[in-house]
């Protein structure tokens, strides 16, 4: 038996991404937020959705651009601050030790510590209640080298992502490989 516990933003995990942008004066700003992931494989495209009060929703308006970096566990401390600081006050990059770089095909920034960084342009807005759903095609996918597997694709577990409890707002690790996708289920057939 089920119990309901009405409408309510729960779903089990979500990603903790680290959005990149600069802002209007060139600011460089990076912020923690679990809404959003993969929305398009054609163009591949990845979706966060940003309140209009945080600093990075005008950041990502003006500069047609955002990062998105996967965070880790060894930078959790650092990926939790920049989700309790904002960017109009403090240079997050300094006060958390993140290594800036400037991407080379958007007009934004990500944080070197990040394993994982995905650096998109600004396709479409979705204007939905208290949030902006921004999609951005992915130019180009940069992965740490140490966290690749024998066939040359990132690997989940070398680079260690949280995931995010929306219920509880705690962090998590991701679990060892239970069954191959598209596979374990053939034998229903």
């Amino acid at each position: 038996m089920k119990k309901s516990l009405g409408a309510k933003t729960l779903l089990f995990p979500t990603p903790v991404l680290m959005i990149g942008t600069y802002d209007k004066a060139g600011k460089p700003n990076v912020m923690n937020a679990a809404w959003g992931g993969i929305c398009c494989s054609d163009p591949p495209c990845v979706t966060v959705s940003i309140r209009k009060a945080r600093h990075t929703y005008d950041s990502i308006l003006e500069r047609k651009a955002f990062t998105v970096g996967v965070a880790c566990e060894a930078k959790i401390a650092e990926a939790d601050y920049v989700g309790i600081s904002s960017g109009r006050d403090v240079d997050k990059f300094a006060v958390a030790g993140l290594t800036l770089v400037r991407s080379e095909l958007v007009d934004a920034p990500y944080a070197e510590e990040f394993p994982v960084v995905l650096e998109c342009r600004l396709l479409h807005t979705l204007e939905i209640g208290i949030h902006t759903q921004f999609i951005g095609e992915i130019v180009d996918l940069k992965v740490d080298l140490n966290t690749l597997s024998e066939d040359g694709l990132p690997d989940i577990l070398k680079i260690k992502p949280l995931v995010y409890d929306t219920a509880h707002k705690g962090y998590h690790a991701v679990g060892p490989l239970l069954a191959k996708a598209f596979s374990v289920g053939k034998k229903l057939l």
